[in-house]
């Protein structure tokens, strides 16, 4: 039987709290050494929920001396992203690391080089990479020739503790950020082409937040084939629950669209099970018969494997294990890693210097 892994989790918030379920369901194969975040509380309470007393640290570099893990798992906010990565892979660890990599694409590409300067193992939290729906939905944009059309969007209306937590994101990062790779790194896999520019626009709709900060953007990214794509993001209280869930690809040969009648009813959008709900697809065939009409009806695809959020990141370790056991040649993922950054903070540039943007 194989050795389990010493994984130290870094940041005990919503994903790091769904990573360590993951951890302490698959004591098989992991071996949890240790928790870290800057308050007791949220330490306090998995080892409350986990029945047992897993070790509990402030600061990371300390748990990283004193546990020595063979793994780090890092859901921090991501302007630590980068130096955590690093020091872990530099003290021996393999890492898992929420999205994005890095808060700047030249630390991006820094944690990158050290995984293969290392030959450590590397894995970026993409879930929607784990959703069978989800890989459903890329390869039947696929099937639809070229260019697509992609329109996608994920606001979220947010109050109380949710809302804090936008704000604190919202220090170094905009939802067009945050969000938004997960989505144009599903456009980079649906095209399979290169993107060349990026256009980009945002709004501050709130005094609570910093003069220089944005909760609300749209991004609009052309490929080389002709493709092009839109994604909007949007976090607070001010947002608006109507058509806040839109995922939606055209093409020459017709459409493909996720239908997700319960994640998309109102009062949904700031719960996060809902953000990759997809309950059904519809997929629309645009031939048509010689008087014009279409000679196809549409096809609606029912989803039977629907995994909940804490089962996508539970899939997203055992990624991680068989990349590490198997020790499998993540070089194209680290390289979605980077293209998908480099795509949102072009976004974010063009926004704030009014132009659009080469990549």
């Amino acid at each position: 039987m194989a050795q389990k892994l010493r994984v130290l989790v870094v940041g005990c918030g919503h994903m790091g709290i769904s990573h360590a379920r993951a951890y302490h369901k698959m004591s098989d194969a992991f071996e949890i050494v240790g928790l870290v975040s800057r308050g007791p509380a949220s330490r306090e309470k998995l080892n409350v929920e986990f029945g047992r007393r897993y070790a509990e640290f402030s600061d990371f570099a300390d748990a990283l001396v004193r546990t020595k893990p063979d793994a780090v798992c890092i859901s921090t906010y991501a302007e630590t992203h980068a130096e955590y990565a690093v020091a872990a892979m530099e003290a021996g660890a393999h890492v898992f690391l929420e999205k994005p990599v890095a808060d700047t694409l030249v630390d991006c590409e820094r944690v990158v080089a050290t995984a293969k300067r290392l030959g450590k193992k590397l894995i970026v939290g993409y879930i929607l990479h784990v959703h069978p729906s989800w890989q459903k939905f890329t390869e039947l944009a696929q099937t639809l020739g070229k260019p697509l059309v992609m329109r996608m969007n994920l606001n979220q209306q947010s109050s109380g503790a949710n809302w804090e937590t936008h704000k604190n994101l919202l220090r170094t990062t905009s939802p067009i950020v945050d969000c938004g790779v997960h989505y144009v790194d599903v456009m980079c896999r649906m095209t399979g082409s290169r993107p060349v520019s990026v256009n980009g626009i945002g709004a501050r709709l709130s005094d609570e937040i910093a003069a220089d900060q944005v909760n609300y953007g749209h991004l609009q990214v052309t490929f080389a084939d002709g493709s092009i794509g839109w994604y909007e993001a949007g976090w607070g209280p001010m947002m608006s629950e109507t058509a806040f869930f839109v995922k939606d690809v055209i093409g020459p040969k017709g459409c493909v669209s996720i239908v997700a009648k319960s994640a998309a009813a109102a009062g949904k959008s700031s719960d996060v099970d809902s953000h990759s709900k997809t309950e059904s697809l519809l997929l629309h065939h645009a031939s048509r018969k010689a008087d014009g009409t279409f000679d196809r009806t549409d096809e609606s695809i029912d989803v039977t494997d629907e995994p909940d959020h804490d089962e996508l990141c539970r899939r997203e370790q055992e990624v991680f294990l068989t990349a590490i056991r198997e020790d499998r040649d993540l070089s194209a993922h680290w390289q979605s890693a980077i293209d998908s950054l480099r795509i949102v903070l072009a976004a974010d540039q063009s926004f704030r210097e009014g132009r659009a943007v080469k990549l």
